[in-house]
């Protein structure tokens, strides 16, 4: 694997910001800013060996900046949600900000996905990879403790596009890293994805409320629109007249993997029928949520002036269970000061 490290240029002067080109033997590439661990671009082939761009995105920084929707980005501290935008650690109660309705989500106002990394491209197992390294400091979105977080990025020649996430901080707090990746395997500017096909590896999820919060409640996916466990379209349901749907807009659940522990396991696997592109994704994490895409509306103008809208890609967010700091029978996001925290999540593309 190969990395080449430009600036990004698009009359913006941004001397800190970069564009990281990972390459492997096969013809792969991926592109990553500074900006948020932003993953731009991965242009792989289809069944006609054609190569296409499978990630939404832009081609302009301001856009990035300017962005609502996460797309491609690291997030944290804390991903997804938390409810009433508070949570308790060793007695004290901490108030984050409310960025969504009366909620937290993605790490507040300026989340991880809008902090400029420093970069290095480093060598690990006898392999280029993009280090990217950051500080949060105490109090930083009002989160406890100075936080130094490292996302490592690998492209192997399998095809596989790694991730490897560590954090360790001076006081007990919260870590709950993520990438927020929208996939569209036929191609970033094919529209609708329901024609896509998925499986998860995951018996059970954590049900939502009207406002995507998790009830605490881990409910079986059998005889709901919630199963996932053999492949399906993406769509087969997303319009179903089912509560969990309707709170949802569609998808927008996390899944209990049926395997945890710390080893990678496989989450996930989706194929497009369309391009021939099949796609697995394995994960350290306990859990991994399926979002549709429900809120691309609104003036969303991608790479190449291609209009984004609803469900024009899905993201699948491996991580801690969503709200867990109100759930304590749900895997925790607490770390003590001092404790690792060690995860990696894999992204695998291939070619039925």
């Amino acid at each position: 694997m190969s990395i080449i490290r430009e600036k990004f240029i698009d009359g913006y002067d941004r001397n800190d910001i970069d564009i990281f080109t990972l390459s492997n033997i096969n013809g792969i590439k991926v592109k990553i800013t500074n900006l948020g661990g932003i993953i731009i671009s991965i242009f792989t082939p289809d069944k006609n060996g054609n190569y296409g761009d499978v990630v939404l995105g832009y081609d302009k920084l301001k856009d990035y900046l300017e962005d609502d929707l996460y797309l491609g980005a690291i997030v944290g501290r804390h991903a997804n949600r938390i409810e009433n935008a508070c949570f308790e650690i060793n007695g004290v109660e901490y108030h984050v900000e409310k960025n969504d309705g009366n909620n937290h989500i993605h790490g507040g106002i300026k989340g991880f996905n809008s902090v400029i990394w420093n970069a290095d491209i480093v060598t690990e197992d006898n392999q280029e990879c993009l280090k990217l390294t950051y500080v949060s400091n105490d109090g930083e979105e009002n989160y406890p403790g100075n936080l130094k977080v490292s996302v490592v990025y690998s492209l192997t020649d399998d095809n596989a596009l790694r991730i490897d996430y560590h954090a360790v901080s001076d006081k007990d707090t919260v870590i709950n890293l993520t990438n927020h990746s929208y996939f569209n395997l036929s191609g970033h500017d094919a529209g609708d994805i329901s024609k896509h096909n998925i499986k998860i590896y995951a018996d059970k999820f954590t049900p939502i409320n009207e406002e995507c919060i998790t009830t605490g409640e881990i409910v079986e996916v059998f005889d709901t629109p919630m199963n996932f466990t053999s492949m399906k379209p993406i769509g087969a349901e997303i319009n179903a007249n089912d509560p969990q749907i309707i709170n949802g807009e569609g998808y927008d659940h996390n899944f209990v993997l049926n395997e945890s522990g710390a080893n990678l396991k496989m989450a996930a696997e989706v194929s497009d029928p369309a391009s021939g592109r099949f796609m697995e994704v394995y994960t350290t994490k306990p859990g991994i949520q399926l979002y549709t895409g429900n809120h691309i509306e609104g003036n969303y103008e991608g790479k190449g002036n291609v209009q984004y809208t609803k469900r024009s890609g899905f993201c699948l967010e491996t991580q801690y269970f969503p709200n867990s700091l109100k759930h304590k029978h749900f895997p925790s996001p607490v770390f003590k000061a001092g404790e690792e925290y060690i995860h990696s999540t894999v992204y695998k593309f291939l070619v039925l």
